[in-house]
């Protein structure tokens, strides 16, 4: 039988563990995730991929949020993925097809969309939910963190975000492996005011070395402060989103 020591030390062999303390970039970190949305949210989302080619198809949803650990998304089109919704709970993500009996378990690295944006782009916790501060520096005016996956179940196990200093906004995030290898980047375009004092890059877009020539755009159109009950957060509601939209 493994001791608790034992589980720890296998933990950290492997990479996994507590990371390197560090309140300060802690602290940014959270304020970033507050800069780019209210703790409870709705939001009007188009996403677009773009094949090498030059194909595109297009995604619009709207995504309901309700503190750090649940967000759902209902697509509105194309008209052959409409009624379609998506939740996750924490780690936990499922798939719910009209006219099939259950929602269907789906994993974070999968994409409902295909494209360059997992499943764990579109259904974003915050940052600091999933990811520790390691170090923190300055560069070219902007301040760059460096963070580590909290848990083995997050999709990335390192980020470098680069921020506006000013505004505590990303402009750049790289999602790497364990290894520093270089999985996808994600560009923060065209900071908008949405009302209400939230202002934030309202384009999103990601290309990465294992979709050569391809590339996802996510344009948030709407995006306001709003609280949900519970029960929107369910399995059981997940045919309901619907009813949401004001």
């Amino acid at each position: 039988m493994r001791t608790t020591a034992g589980i720890v030390l296998l933990a950290l062999l492997a990479g996994w563990g507590p990371a390197a303390q560090h309140p300060e970039g802690d602290a940014i970190l959270a304020k970033m995730d507050r800069n780019l949305n209210p703790d409870s949210f709705e939001a009007y989302r188009k996403l677009i991929n773009i094949e090498s080619s030059g194909r595109t198809k297009e995604f619009v949803l709207y995504t309901v949020k309700k503190g750090k650990d649940r967000v759902a998304a209902l697509f509105l089109s194309p008209a052959s993925e409409k009624g379609r919704s998506t939740l996750r709970l924490e780690d936990n993500m499922w798939l719910y097809v009209p006219n099939v009996a259950k929602p269907i378990r789906i994993t974070s690295l999968q994409s409902v969309v295909g494209g360059v944006f997992n499943n764990a782009d579109i259904l974003r916790l915050d940052y600091a939910v999933e990811y520790a501060a390691e170090r923190m520096e300055e560069v070219e005016g902007d301040t760059v963190l460096h963070v580590k996956a909290r848990t083995a179940a997050v999709a990335y196990d390192r980020l470098t975000i680069r921020l506006d200093r000013t505004r505590l906004l990303p402009v750049r995030i790289d999602c790497l492996t364990e290894a520093g290898l270089l999985v996808k980047t994600l560009h923060f375009k065209e900071v908008k005011d949405f009302g209400g004092g939230l202002v934030r890059p309202s384009v999103i877009e990601t290309e990465s070395p294992l979709y050569k020539g391809y590339k996802s755009v996510m344009i948030f159109a709407e995006l306001k402060a709003r609280e949900f009950r519970d029960e929107v957060f369910t399995l059981t509601f997940m045919p309901q989103l619907e009813t949401l939209r004001r």
